[in-house]
């Protein structure tokens, strides 16, 4: 088999946040990483978008060129998709040459064919920006929900596909000025022509995801219209018609055209200019597009038609589209900070954490919403308790009790079968899930197993049978190494980095998805680690108050007592290189503050200082100590400086 994926190429202006790593790239890595534990043949491509008005408008606010926020949003992108465990086969650029040539070649093709014609039309200009502006530089609100904050080319809350003139009260997103109508040429491409070829194509994808086909069905159903492709703009690719001096094409006509070149720079990179083409010319070949809920139109519509337009290409075999991921019971929101940055929450927590989290929680057919609270249950009572409790006491066990050899058995138990049993039947029945974008349920599979084998390791008790019956007891043993065995390698495409610590301890052997349900086991294990690490009350406490907002009411601050304390005792806390346990005199009383101070004082560098605290916190344990307030200190330039008097001030003082 034959697979090319793409993810959703995100924009070069911005960090990626959980709602797009839940849509497009999550999903997709999960389902690359099991076919090449299959052994087919796949891979997966993506890049960053670079062109477009989100660019532009974010080097206008940032008084930036669009090369330079491209640059630096490309190098961040890439970076926070490896710390997550995106894994892509090439990860390329639409700003590069070969890109551009691509996209006007394909252009070219489809004009000299007929499918793109000219037509002079009314565009809104902004007198004080002195330019014509693309249609999402024109900010209004929706004719059909009446949601202000529309842009002109869709409306972020309904999803409708909008036009500039469409909006109501519309304005200029940069100034705020109101516009006016002015004429200009454009290039439309003839999509209304594809209608009837789109609508066959469309009712043979029976296995589609309900949601996806009923999009697509309801812009089939109101009659596709033709869409200009170029813009007025001096960033982008430039529109290669010696009559269209100043137009580029339009974001959505280029990008997925990236999909295409980033391929192509694959086999280049490969040394096989021509190995490309089998995955996108072959009809034998899958193409898979992941992407978020608001992207279906452009792919299962605009795109294929573009394909069909041009020839040559295959198009796509399905479009798994995810609905939309929710934060706190709110709407992401880059612009209001309501988001979570993957950049900053892997400076925090493991990856694993938050892909365990998206894809039990995944918005596959409705729309899901993500909260703290929820996070640290399924890492501390799940991930924890379950999965890393059995491969911990099974691997602690063997240590201990058998200096790290594993046991054997020749014989088993109808108990054993029927755990071995589940374990043979696990490669299919999470495969099949995975193959049918149902990720949700083949977590759960993969989390019943681990459930399935503590209550085996319950059951047996090897703890008693060591000594009244040793050959149960490593009979017991080297049953459950077969199921951390399996658990190594179908935890894989969840959670990647798991799988490799478990497989680094029990001194895996390598082996196929399909072979691990009758795995091989090592003779030997390396001691364990703990695989996860409770996450406190504190450390969300933490999180949920970033997502609050900067403003606060006067009744909100006066619930928070600061006073001055005299820090009398302060030691490391043993295991970490960042927390100080502070014993400190608050007026005639003491409290124990722990503080992640350590890497810029050393413990008797604290003593003696007068410093400011927030008396009132809830108390929490942090890394297993208590710590019953808050030291206060200011962050500048990545450094950290705690805040203390000018003057002597007595110990337990209110501060104002």
């Amino acid at each position: 088999m034959r697979l090319l994926v793409t993810s959703a190429l995100p924009y070069a202006n911005g960090d990626i946040h959980l709602g797009h790593l839940a849509g497009a790239y999550l999903p997709a890595d999960i389902y690359v990483r099991y076919h090449r534990l299959k052994g087919n043949d796949v891979i997966h491509i993506c890049g960053t978008d670079e062109h477009g008005v989100p660019v532009t408008i974010s080097a206008d606010k940032e008084k930036k060129s669009p090369q330079e926020i491209v640059d630096h949003y490309y190098r961040s992108i890439k970076e926070a998709f490896t710390g997550f465990g995106i894994h892509f086969d090439n990860f390329s650029r639409t700003s590069l040459q070969a890109h551009h040539r691509l996209a006007q070649d394909f252009f070219l093709r489809i004009y000299e064919k007929g499918y793109i014609y000219e037509q002079e039309i009314e565009q809104y200009y902004c007198q004080k920006c002195k330019r014509f502006l693309p249609d999402r530089y024109v900010v209004g609100k929706c004719p059909r929900c009446a949601t202000d904050g529309a842009k002109g080319d869709q409306c972020e809350n309904c999803g409708r596909w909008l036009e500039p003139f469409e909006l109501i009260n519309p304005r200029c997103l940069i100034c705020d000025e109101i516009p006016q109508r002015r004429g200009t040429k454009h290039w439309y491409f003839k999509l209304s022509t594809f209608q009837e070829q789109l609508r066959d194509w469309i009712d043979s994808k029976t296995d589609w995801k309900e949601h996806v086909l009923a999009f697509v069905n309801g812009w089939l159903k109101e009659g596709l219209q033709d869409r200009p492709i170029t813009r007025d703009m001096s960033w982008g690719v430039p529109v290669p018609l010696e009559v269209a001096q100043g137009k580029v094409l339009y974001v959505w006509f280029d990008a997925p055209i990236g999909y295409i070149s980033s391929t192509k720079e694959w086999a280049e990179q490969k040394n096989d200019p021509e190995k490309w083409k089998p995955y996108w010319c072959d009809k034998d070949t899958r193409i898979i597009h992941f992407i978020g809920k608001d992207n279906i139109v452009f792919h299962a519509l605009i795109w294929p038609a573009m394909l069909m337009a041009y020839g040559d290409f295959a198009l796509p075999s399905d479009i798994p589209a995810n609905q939309f991921l929710t934060l706190e019971g709110d709407k992401l929101s880059t612009s209001k900070g309501h988001a979570i940055w993957l950049p900053d929450y892997l400076k925090e927590f493991d990856a694993d954490s938050l892909r365990y989290a998206l894809t039990r929680n995944a918005p596959e057919i409705r729309d899901a919403d993500f909260t703290w609270r929820d996070f640290q249950a399924w890492h501390n009572n799940e991930l924890a308790d379950i999965l890393g409790n059995f491969v911990n006491r099974t691997l602690t066990f063997i240590q201990k009790y058998y200096n790290g050899m594993v046991p054997t058995a020749s014989s088993y138990t109808e108990q054993d079968n029927k755990i071995l049993q589940i374990l043979k039947a696990g490669p299919s029945s999470i495969g099949s899930k995975i193959e049918s974008f149902e990720f949700k349920n083949a977590l759960q599979d993969l989390m019943k197993i681990a459930q399935q084998a503590n209550r085996y390791f319950d059951h047996e008790e090897p703890w008693v049978t060591r000594r009244t019956n040793p050959l149960t007891c490593e009979r017991t043993m080297f049953v459950c190494m077969k199921i951390v065995t399996t658990l190594a390698v179908l935890s894989e495409p969840f959670l990647p980095f798991t799988a490799e610590k478990i497989k680094r301890m029990i001194n895996y052997i390598p082996q196929s998805w399909d072979d691990s349900g009758s795995p091989q086991v090592a003779a030997s294990v390396n001691p364990p680690q703990i695989l996860f690490k409770k996450i406190d009350d504190a450390v969300i406490d933490a999180q949920i108050s970033k997502l609050k907002g900067s403003e606060i009411s006067i009744e909100e601050f006066e619930k928070v007592k600061l006073k001055t304390a005299k820090i009398i005792e302060a030691q490391a806390v043993e295991g970490s290189k960042t927390l100080i346990r502070c014993m400190v005199e608050v007026g005639s009383g003491k409290k124990q503050i722990v503080a992640g101070v350590g890497k810029y004082y050393k413990p008797d560098e604290l003593v003696g200082k007068t410093v400011v605290i927030v008396e009132n916190l809830k108390p929490a344990k942090i890394k297993g100590v208590l710590s019953q307030g808050m030291l206060l200190a200011a962050v500048t330039d990545g450094d950290i400086v705690i805040l203390t008097t000018d003057r002597a001030t007595p110990s337990g003082s209110a501060v104002q």
